[in-house]
């Protein structure tokens, strides 16, 4: 080949990923790529049975009968405060202002604002036959103390944000890894091929700290990447086309673009995202009917609204529109759904008392009106519910020096934090694990952030150590490739 002949076709082929790039613009590309199981298999794909690892989305058998064939994963950005909402410590009361002990001073991550220890500005009290403890900031989750299973013994690595956030999603402190929900598509697929696999509802009001990472599929193939669907306006842009065709016009040309597009691919067999853009186009045309269907929320009745804080006049209408289309999209196959809130509500580092009842307002009565619409529809035995964040706080009371204690605030807690789950498999009205008389370290049945994610893949069916991606040095790396690692079975039914 000449120079220019070689320059031109090289031209050519960039010219051809700029199309590719723009026409993945509209429709979120990778994250849209639950279509290709069938149709390469349609459209006459080499056969990969000689590889292990998993590279569509087509339904899978899990390694045993699992209670869960859903998640809800309803992630509180900022490390919720264990002492202030499920953990109750009557010591801080005791020793409201006086020094904490010294082992506190290495998980302070802003030493010089550290002060005595803090009380509680909450009330506990016991809820349902099981007698949760549960603050007096969550009203509406305390009619559902009997549902829910609370691990108090939660123990994180890192107290920065973004190292806890990537652990806490994918098992490691650092960026690029495969998160659990791309893990449990990777594993299971999907059994709606007109939706997505695996969704995303972040807050409209801003991303995590860590941006888009806590959804990503790492060294996974790109197929497995999170759907991000918006809360308000249009959940998927561009999804309809903006005049009408007529259906013969628009099935040749689809058939003409699959064609062009699968010589394309064959000649480039090692592309991954390339395929995945390709099935991303395949997805978003069935999905023009699916997806309106499932998140149309106005054929819900106005009591459902009601409940979900649809018609609040702050905050709490945004996050009840999300819990409502989680939902919906399970209720449709939907594998894992994962609902955000804002940056870092829960971040306390001042204002404690306000910061956390804002969190709760917005937070609370949709959470409750899900685990009471999953019953009401028959969803509770199958859709597992988890309510977590990265890491929890210290006992210690966070204010800078000569301001008002009504100021005060609490620093990031790696040591303990508690989270809970609900529905498929969850022995509802438990406590497990304990930390110590003050809330600062997990001292009981301490569980690590590997064994939650151990326990969510066994309720879907999975054993973790079996949930392996092969790299091509023929390493094995998984989500819980720490040992030991354990399910934590004392929660489950």
């Amino acid at each position: 080949m000449t120079s220019a002949s070689h320059s031109q076709a090289h031209l050519e082929q960039l010219g051809r990923r700029d199309f590719f790039g723009r026409m993945s613009s509209g429709v979120p590309a990778i994250a849209l790529a639950s279509l290709l199981a069938r149709d390469e298999v349609a459209l006459g794909k080499e056969s990969h049975e000689a590889v292990s690892n998993h590279e569509d989305l087509s339904e899978r058998s899990p390694h045993f009968p699992g209670k869960a064939k859903a998640v809800i994963q309803l992630f509180m950005n900022g490390g919720p405060s264990q002492m202030d909402l499920f953990d109750p410590k009557p010591e801080l009361d005791r020793l409201h202002g006086k020094p904490g002990p010294a082992r506190i001073k290495a998980d302070l991550s802003s030493p010089h604002n550290a002060r005595g220890l803090l009380r509680s500005p909450f009330k506990f009290a016991k809820h349902g036959e099981s007698g949760q403890d549960i603050s007096d900031v969550l009203p509406h989750l305390h009619k559902h103390a009997d549902d829910i299973a609370i691990i108090r013994s939660m123990k994180a690595k890192h107290f920065n944000h973004e190292p806890a956030l990537y652990l806490i999603h994918s098992g490691k402190t650092q960026p690029g890894l495969p998160t659990i929900g791309a893990w449990s598509v990777y594993a299971l697929g999907t059994v709606n091929q007109n939706l997505p696999a695996y969704v995303v509802l972040d807050d409209p009001n801003g991303l995590p700290v860590n941006g888009t990472q806590s959804w990503q599929p790492g060294y996974l193939p790109p197929i497995f990447q999170g759907t991000r669907l918006r809360a308000t306006g249009t959940p998927i842009l561009n999804l309809r086309p903006s005049k009408e065709i007529p259906e013969g016009v628009v099935e040749t040309e689809r058939a003409l673009l699959r064609k062009f597009d699968r010589r394309h691919l064959n000649q480039r067999p090692l592309e991954k995202e390339l395929s995945a853009r390709m099935a991303s186009y395949e997805l978003a045309a069935r999905m023009q009917l699916s997806a309106t269907d499932a998140l149309d929320l106005s054929q819900e009745s106005e009591k459902t609204r009601e409940e979900y804080g649809l018609n609040a006049k702050d905050d709490m209408a945004s996050y009840g529109r999300r819990c409502l289309m989680a939902r919906r999209l399970v209720e449709r196959g939907v594998r894992y759904v994962q609902i955000f809130i804002e940056g870092q509500i829960w971040d306390s580092h001042s204002t404690l008392e306000k910061g956390l009842r804002r969190a709760a307002r917005k937070t609370d009565q949709p959470v409750s009106a899900l685990l009471t619409d999953l019953k009401r529809r028959g969803l509770w035995d199958d859709v597992l519910v988890v309510w977590n964040g990265e890491f929890g706080r210290l006992p210690v009371a966070e204010l800078a020096k000569g301001a008002d204690i009504s100021m005060a605030g609490r620093d990031h807690g790696p040591s303990a934090f508690s989270l809970w789950m609900a529905g498929a498999g969850i022995k509802g009205g438990t406590v497990y694990g304990a930390t110590d008389e003050i809330g600062h370290r997990s001292v009981e049945n301490v569980v690590s952030v590997h064994d939650f994610h151990a326990t969510v893949l066994h309720l879907l069916g999975l054993n973790h150590r079996d949930v392996f991606y092969t790299q091509p040095t023929q390493r094995r790396d998984r989500l819980t490739d720490e040992f030991p690692t354990r399910v934590v079975k004392e929660i489950l039914v």
